[in-house]
């Protein structure tokens, strides 16, 4: 009996590491990027911490059931208000999104505590409040950028580079996905944006992009209110279409039940095992 379950501890604990693995294979949309927060100061208990912790309920609440969203908490006094809102990358499942705006939330509690402005930008989403609305008001401030090492005198995959930002940069919608050869690329706006400030944000990233990462194999474009990305084959992994994110989903539930299945069958045959041994 002693060593049926000195056998039986091991193997179970393996398994459960690979179901844990399993999980965790999924957390890039949970990739921090960068974050920033207000120097102004809110009192604890005031009525501005009871508003904001309203309107972060809020946008984690309606990430359940929409990609973006936005929130204007009023007080009984104007130094109260707070404005929100979150925005998820375009190809997100809700349940993705879901998550990732709640870890979000639970980043910035941690970052910004008790400031009366914060913003968040994580691989698959993005979460700003402050106390002072900026909502629907255009922002092309440099946020981030981040360029790869260079690829020297490839001509070949700058052009494709070049080419696949002017399709971006030449597409509708606040979610674009481009792809040339060994180059891909995405860009976005935060849903408070209208289709021509869109553009105009989209313009200035993609713009910035070429001048300033010059001839990177991969390069990032944060602005405040919209982004644009690119990578070479090696450098970063773009997601295409929805279809892919389901298809990748299903083959880790897949696994996770299998890895179950095996689970249960082990431990049936180490107690019939057991009593075999006892009946002997």
């Amino acid at each position: 009996m002693a060593t049926t379950r000195h056998v039986a501890f091991p193997l179970l604990t393996f398994l459960l590491s690979l179901f844990s693995l399993s999980l965790l294979s999924h957390s890039s949309t949970d990739s921090f990027i960068y974050g920033g927060c207000s120097q102004q100061k809110y009192f604890q208990y005031s009525g501005y911490e009871s508003n904001l912790n309203s309107l972060l309920t809020s946008l984690v609440n309606s990430a359940t059931y929409s990609s973006y969203n936005k929130f204007s908490i009023m007080g009984s006094s104007p130094q109260d208000v707070v404005y929100g809102l979150y925005q998820c990358r375009g190809d997100l499942s809700m349940p993705d999104c879901a998550t990732c705006v709640a870890r979000a939330v639970s980043q910035l509690g941690v970052l910004c505590s008790q400031t009366c402005g914060g913003a968040l930008q994580l691989d698959g989403c993005f979460v700003k409040y402050d106390n002072t609305t900026f909502i629907g008001v255009e922002d092309k401030t440099v946020v981030l950028k981040k360029c790869g090492p260079s690829v020297g005198e490839n001509v070949g995959v700058m052009s494709r580079r070049d080419s696949m930002l002017a399709g971006l940069a030449g597409s509708g919608g606040l979610y674009r996905v481009g792809g040339s050869g060994d180059v891909q690329g995405v860009a976005q706006c935060v849903g408070d944006l209208s289709g021509g400030e869109c553009q105009d944000c989209l313009g200035e990233a993609i713009g910035r992009l070429k001048t300033e990462c010059g001839t990177a194999f991969s390069g990032d474009m944060f602005l405040g209110k919209c982004y644009a990305r690119y990578s070479t084959s090696g450098a970063h992994s773009y997601p295409k279409s929805e279809h892919d994110t389901g298809d990748e989903a299903e083959k880790t539930f897949a696994i996770i039940i299998g890895l179950l299945a095996g689970v249960a069958l082990i431990i049936i045959f180490l107690t019939f095992l057991r009593k075999m041994c006892e009946g002997g």
